[in-house]
C-alpha cells in the first residue's frame, strides 16, 4: 500500500511539473507577437525559452498598413523592408512573425514649449464621496455599482456621457430611478445599474466626483513631413488622481506662452508655468502613450520651422555615453544647452527610460537647477543625430534624469 501510495504521489508530481512546463511555453509562445515594427539597425530580441528556435525566412519588400482609417497620412511612410521569421519547437512550426524594418528617419527638431488639451472618452472618475438622503441616511450607490476612482462612465441609459455636464443631465432626468451604466475599468467594458440619491436640497447625486479634460504645457520634440506629424514629451499624459494613462478620445497641441521658471532643488523639482489663454492651433492630438503625446499638424507656421533643416534619426547602437545637447525654447526661442550621456540601456523596450543624462551647461544650471518640469520632450541630439527626448527628473538630483530613444518615439508614429 505504502509502495502503491508513493507511486501515486510521483505520478502527480511530475504530471504537476509537466503542466507547469506546458504553461511556461504556451505563456512565452503567446507573449511574442505576430508582428513587429524595427527600427534601422535594430536587431530582433524577442529571446523564447530554451527548445524554441526563432529563424529568419526570405525578406520580402512591403510598405506598412494602419488598420486605421485616422491615420490615412501615417500610410504615406516610405516602403519598408520586412522580413519574416519562424518560430518554431522541435521542427514543427509555432508561429510566423512579421518584422517591418523602417528605413533611415529624418525629421526637424523642435524643443518648442506648447501647450496641450486632452479630451477623455467618456468622464474619469477621480474620486467617491458619501451622500446624506433626504431621509438623513447616508448612501454610497456606487459601491453597489463597482465603479471606482479610476474608472471612466460611457454611457449612462444607452445615451453617450462625454462631458460632466452630459453625466449630471442623466442623473438628473433619471429622478431617482435605477440607471442602466457602462463604463471601462482597465480596459475591460463592464454593464452595471445604479440609482441616484435625492437629497434634503431636491437634487440628484451617485457620489462621484469626475473629470472630462485635461491641459497642461510640455516641450514638442519633432516634427516629421512624410507622416505630417508631431511627437511631445517622451512620456504620456497621466492623470493627477488615478496616476493611469488619460485615456483621449480628442485633444489639440496649441501654442504657450511662458509665465515663470521655478529653478528646482534636490527633493523639490522645478517647473516652468505658463498659460494657454491666447493660444493659436497647432494640430490634432491622436495618441497618448507612454512614449510620448503625438499629433498630426493643421498650421505648420505655428511651429516657426522656416530655417530649420531635417536631422536623421539615430539608432540606439549609435549613441555613445558622452557629451550631447538638448534643445528647449526657454526665453521663447530655441537654444541649444550642454548635456552628459551618463548610461544607456540599450535593450530597454518596456519603457520610457531608456538613458540616463546630466545637465553639464552651467546656463541652464543657474536658469533652471537642470531639469524641470514641461522641459519633458526637449530633443536631445549627439554627433549630429536625434538619439531621444528627455522624460524625467530625479527628485534628489534635479540636474539629472531620464531620456527616451529617439527610435521608440518614431516607431510610434506608426503603431498609433
Amino acid at each position: 500500500m505504502f509502495f502503491y501510495s508513493f507511486k501515486k504521489n510521483i505520478f502527480l508530481i511530475l504530471l504537476l511539473l509537466s503542466l507547469v512546463v506546458i504553461l511556461a511555453y504556451v505563456t512565452n509562445i503567446t507573449s511574442i507577437p505576430n508582428s513587429i515594427i524595427l527600427f534601422q539597425k535594430e536587431e530582433l530580441n524577442l529571446k523564447p525559452i530554451y527548445g524554441i528556435k526563432l529563424e529568419e525566412a526570405i525578406p520580402v519588400g512591403a510598405q506598412i498598413k494602419s488598420n486605421s482609417s485616422d491615420n490615412d497620412a501615417l500610410n504615406n511612410m516610405i516602403n519598408t523592408e520586412e522580413k519574416k521569421y519562424n518560430l518554431s519547437l522541435l521542427g514543427f512550426n509555432l508561429k510566423t512573425i512579421t518584422a517591418s524594418v523602417l528605413p533611415t528617419t529624418k525629421v526637424k527638431l523642435l524643443g518648442n514649449i506648447a501647450g496641450l488639451k486632452l479630451y477623455t472618452k467618456g468622464v474619469l472618475v477621480v474620486g467617491t464621496s458619501q451622500i446624506k438622503g433626504e431621509d438623513e441616511k447616508i448612501y454610497k450607490p456606487y459601491e453597489e455599482a463597482g465603479i471606482e476612482q479610476g474608472d471612466a462612465i460611457i454611457k449612462i441609459d444607452n445615451k453617450d456621457v462625454n462631458t460632466t455636464e452630459d453625466l449630471i443631465s442623466c442623473v438628473s432626468k433619471a429622478k431617482g430611478n435605477e440607471m442602466k451604466v457602462i463604463y471601462k475599468k482597465d480596459n475591460e467594458t463592464v454593464e452595471t445599474t445604479i440609482k441616484p440619491v435625492k437629497t434634503s436640497e431636491n437634487t440628484y447625486k451617485i457620489g462621484l466626483w469626475v473629470r472630462d479634460a485635461s491641459a497642461g504645457i510640455g516641450t514638442l520634440t519633432f516634427y516629421n513631413q512624410d507622416t505630417n506629424s508631431i511627437s511631445s514629451l517622451g512620456h504620456g499624459i497621466q492623470d493627477i488622481d488615478t496616476g493611469g494613462l488619460v485615456d483621449i478620445s480628442a485633444g489639440e497641441f496649441v501654442t504657450a506662452d511662458i509665465l515663470n521658471i521655478y529653478k528646482g532643488e534636490k527633493n523639490k523639482p522645478g517647473r516652468i508655468e505658463g498659460t494657454i489663454d491666447n493660444s493659436n492651433n497647432i494640430g490634432e492630438v491622436y495618441s497618448n502613450t507612454e512614449y510620448g503625446v503625438y499629433g498630426r499638424v493643421k498650421n505648420v507656421k505655428e511651429l516657426n520651422l522656416e530655417e530649420q533643416e531635417e536631422i536623421e534619426v539615430a539608432s540606439r547602437k549609435e549613441i555613445k555615453i558622452g557629451k550631447a545637447n538638448i534643445i528647449c525654447s526657454l526665453d521663447g526661442e530655441r537654444k541649444e544647452y550642454e548635456v552628459e550621456i551618463e548610461k544607456i540601456f540599450i535593450n530597454n523596450n518596456t519603457n520610457n527610460k531608456s538613458m540616463v543624462v546630466k545637465v553639464t551647461d552651467k546656463e541652464l544650471i543657474e536658469k533652471t537647477g537642470g531639469i524641470i518640469q514641461g522641459m519633458s520632450g526637449s530633443p536631445i541630439i549627439q554627433n549630429g543625430k536625434l538619439i531621444g527626448a528627455l522624460t524625467h527628473v530625479f527628485v534628489n538630483d534635479p540636474s539629472r534624469g531620464y531620456a527616451v530613444f529617439a527610435d521608440i518615439m518614431v516607431k510610434q508614429l506608426i503603431n498609433n
